[in-house]
């Protein structure tokens, strides 16, 4: 008779948390191109009704109404496409804020850490009703992933820069740092333990990373000739890259898997010309 309560009451329990349980969206607004990437690659792309006005994949997506930016949401644009789920990023937090008044649903997901990468597709899976979808999408990248790295706790350093005035890069706790070592080398800004982070000139010349990783808007590549910049040793080698496509690297989305392709064909081009 205990057993049978015990089971009776964990039915209820379960039943009480289905009945609980939000219905899966139906119309979907994305402020963070990141995620509109991941809501098209998990078969939710035709849910999706309003995207930020940065995003540039997939071709389908770039056609929808723009109704946020990195720094403002269009509150007034969101409410008049009828969602039932916006989403979106913490550091969107207070631009949302209006959003979130209006009632409808508002959630926003991490995305600095290379584990945040597979929860915020499990996540928008179980929103959308795609969760079936996006497990199997999570175990092909995290299998890719597998199957490509080489750590390397004796490989080249890398400094990504992601701006030069005031110089911009990534930290230990970014998901691009653990590309980095799934790539075989190691993030130059070991220093840093935020995701990203102003650095300082004089940091990055005491640190002579072996190898520069530049964004192609970082404007860094017309400054190479000037401080800090000269006094690289990555520089005087020609040990400087350029990203063909940022977004492969800085956008945490499933294409992170071209990104990490990239940077080791780029460490073996870098060891190649020592």
């Amino acid at each position: 008779m205990f057993f049978r309560i015990r089971r009776l009451v964990a039915l209820a329990a379960s039943l009480a948390l289905v009945a609980a349980a939000p219905a899966p969206a139906h119309r979907i607004v994305s402020m963070i191109p990141s995620l509109t990437e991941d809501l098209f690659a998990i078969g939710a792309g035709p849910l999706v009704v309003g995207v930020s006005a940065f995003t540039d994949y997939p071709p389908e997506a770039t056609r929808l109404p723009h109704v946020a930016s990195f720094s403002s949401v269009d509150t007034e644009r969101i409410v008049k496409l009828h969602p039932d789920l916006v989403v979106g990023i913490p550091s969107q937090q207070n631009l949302s804020v209006d959003v979130a008044k209006t009632g409808i649903r508002t959630e926003l997901l991490r995305d600095d850490s290379f584990d945040d990468i597979f929860a915020d597709l499990e996540r928008l899976g179980t929103l959308s009703g795609r969760r079936a979808q996006a497990d199997v999408l999570v175990r092909s990248l995290r299998a890719q992933a597998a199957a490509l790295a080489r750590p390397n706790s004796h490989g080249p350093t890398c400094f990504v820069v992601l701006g030069v005035g005031p110089i911009f890069t990534v930290g230990n706790t970014s998901y691009i740092a653990r590309l980095i070592e799934l790539a075989g080398g190691r993030n130059a800004a070991n220093d840093v333990h935020d995701a990203y982070a102003r650095y300082s000139a004089e940091a990055l010349v005491a640190k002579q990373p072996d190898i520069l990783i530049l964004d192609p808007q970082s404007g860094a590549s017309a400054v190479l000739d000037r401080a800090p910049w000269y006094a690289l040793r990555a520089v005087r080698e020609h040990h400087v890259y350029v990203l063909p496509d940022a977004a492969i690297l800085e956008r945490p989305s499933p294409r992170f898997i071209g990104g990490l392709h990239w940077l080791i064909a780029t460490m073996k081009k870098a060891h190649e010309r020592s």
